[in-house]
């Protein structure tokens, strides 16, 4: 709570430093970023205290401060890492609370985010300026660079509205970033009941796991040493495990992929240690290891649909 925007800084124009974090996202409009603030100070350069993250809209194009055209062309794209510094103004967050609606202030409120905003890039304003790249979100630069690639690759055209939304739908289903996908589309899946299938789920992880672990002990056992030093079952386990969880860090971290996550390490460590736990006691640990965690994904809806299917499909096994 002491991490909320002052509101005597509201609706003021501020100078802030600090690191893009997270994916940013590319509209028609412009982009919607996390921002790490590291200084901030009004424009006479008396500083100020802010909130440790925002988020922030940066609306038409995006220049640098070596841009002299009056309009400012697409000069730079956000990266994650990136160091900037830019005028913003800031507000304390709201959004629609709606019943059996997405509560928008909550879920900022769960990212840590404690005010938003926008960049201010008017041709009166400072321009924003790129000061160096840096490698603080190497996992979230490696999905940008991932999402990026799909969409040129598969949409290189960007007025083709058809080649955008499959570029959006194989982004979401390959880096877990679902906001690649249109609204409309969206409103498609969940009227035809395959919503879920478009986000990186439990079912994603553990095929995944179940293939690294094949291949593992495939490629384990070609060699003598290797199964001597370590038996080829455990190997595929323990590798298996390793390189699901790194797809599910790549995929975004979110819920379903945490549950799956702890739930393929219980059952990992206790085939290593030749134990069998009944299944409410693996269902209840992965429980209790996500929300040590995240603590407010207690209040997510999907944190209920997946521990609560999960239970149910282990009850009718």
């Amino acid at each position: 709570q002491a991490e909320r925007l002052d509101p005597a800084l509201e609706g003021r124009d501020l100078r802030l430093t600090g690191r893009v974090s997270g994916l940013p996202q590319r509209g028609e409009a412009g982009w919607r970023f996390g921002f790490e603030v590291e200084q901030a100070a009004g424009l006479d350069g008396t500083p100020v205290r802010l909130p440790p993250r925002v988020q922030l809209g940066w609306y038409g194009s995006v220049a640098t401060a070596d841009e002299t055209d009056a309009e400012r062309p697409l000069a730079a794209e956000l990266r994650a890492g990136d160091r900037w510094q830019l005028t913003a103004r800031l507000k304390a967050p709201h959004g629609n609370l709606n019943p059996h609606g997405f509560d928008y202030e909550l879920w900022l409120w769960e990212q840590g985010v404690g005010a938003t905003g926008y960049v201010r890039a008017g041709p009166r304003d400072e321009v924003p300026q790129r000061l160096a790249h840096t490698w603080r979100h190497p996992v979230e630069r490696v999905r940008q660079a991932v999402r990026d690639a799909i969409f040129d690759y598969l949409a290189p055209d960007a007025t083709d509205a058809q080649q955008q939304r499959l570029a959006g739908v194989v982004a979401a289903l390959v880096t877990g970033d679902q906001r690649a996908i249109e609204r409309s589309e969206w409103d498609l899946f969940r009227t035809t009941g395959v919503s879920h299938l478009m986000s990186i789920s439990g079912l994603h992880i553990t095929l995944f796991a179940w293939l690294a672990a094949a291949a593992v002990g495939a490629a384990w056992r070609r060699s003598q040493r290797l199964c001597l030093a370590w038996p080829a079952p455990s190997a595929a386990l323990v590798g298996g495990l390793l390189l699901a969880g790194l797809y599910a860090l790549f995929s975004g971290w979110g819920v379903p992929a945490q549950r799956t996550v702890a739930m393929l390490a219980t059952v990992v460590l206790l085939r290593l240690s030749g134990r069998r736990w009944p299944w409410p006691t693996v269902w209840l640990l992965a429980c209790a290891v996500v929300l040590l965690a995240d603590p407010w994904a207690l209040l997510q809806p999907g944190f209920w649909l997946s521990f609560i299917a999960v239970a149910v499909l282990f009850a009718t096994d």
